[in-house]
C-alpha cells in the first residue's frame, strides 16, 4: 500500500504541477519546466521520508531491480511491488487529470526518442541508484534529501527530463500534457532504465 500510495502521489505531483505550470507559465517553456521541476523534487524527498520506514520508499521499478539484485527484496514482493508502483502511477495521472478537469484517458502525443534521449534515460537512471546506494552507505539519514535534489537537478541537465523510473514512464503515456511520453516510445525508455539500473548496482557495489 505504501508503494501504491507514494507512486500514486508522485504521479498526481508530476502530472499535475505540469499541467499548473504550462496554463501559468505563458508560454514560457522554461518556466514550465521549472514549475514542474520543484514541485517534482520536494514531493520526493517528503514521500521517501514518511514511506521510507514502512517499504523503504522505492516508487520505482529500477529501485526495486536494484535491491532484488542486491538480494535484499525476493522476488514475489519485488513483483508485487513493481504492480503497486505501476498501477498507483496510473491512478496519480487520472487523479491529475480529474483535478485539472482534463480527460481522463489521454494517450500522449509527445514523442521522445532517438539517442540523445536514450543516453539521457541512461545517465538519469545510472546516476539516480548511484545517489541512492552511495548515499546508503554515507548518510543513510540523506537519502530522501539527495534523491529529491538529484531529480530535480537531472530534469535540468538532461534531454529526457529524467523519467528515470519505468512506473513514471508508463504513466505518463496516459498523460497528453505537459509530462507526457508517446505510449510507442514507452519500450525504448523502459529498456533504457533497466538496463542503467542493472550496471549501476554492480558498479556502486554491493551492501
Amino acid at each position: 500500500m505504501a508503494e501504491w500510495l507514494g507512486t500514486f502521489s508522485l504521479l498526481a505531483t508530476v502530472v499535475g504541477s505540469g499541467i499548473m505550470a504550462e496554463r501559468l507559465s505563458g508560454g514560457n517553456v522554461a518556466i514550465a519546466l521549472m514549475g514542474n521541476t520543484i514541485p517534482t523534487g520536494a514531493i520526493l524527498v517528503v514521500l521517501i521520508t514518511i514511506f521510507g520506514p514502512v517499504s523503504g520508499a522505492h516508487f520505482n521499478p529500477t529501485v526495486t531491480l536494484t535491491f532484488f539484485l542486491r538480494q535484499e527484496i525476493g522476488a514475489r514482493p519485488a513483483g508485487l511491488f513493481v504492480l503497486a508502483q505501476v498501477f498507483g502511477g496510473i491512478a496519480g495521472v487520472f487523479a491529475a487529470h480529474i483535478m485539472f478537469d482534463h480527460p481522463l484517458i489521454d494517450p500522449s502525443t509527445t514523442v521522445r526518442s532517438g539517442l540523445g534521449q536514450w543516453v539521457a534515460e541512461f545517465v538519469a537512471t545510472f546516476g539516480l541508484i548511484g545517489t541512492i546506494l552511495t548515499c546508503l552507505k554515507a548518510r543513510p539519514d540523506f537519502v530522501a534529501t539527495a534523491v529529491g535534489l538529484y531529480i530535480t537537478a537531472a530534469y535540468w541537465f538532461t534531454s529526457a527530463i529524467s523519467f528515470a523510473n519505468p512506473a513514471v514512464t508508463i504513466a505518463r503515456g496516459f498523460s497528453d500534457t505537459f509530462a507526457g511520453i508517446s505510449p510507442v516510445t514507452v519500450i525504448a525508455f523502459i529498456a533504457v532504465q533497466l538496463f542503467a539500473a542493472t550496471l549501476a548496482t554492480f558498479f556502486f557495489g554491493g551492501s
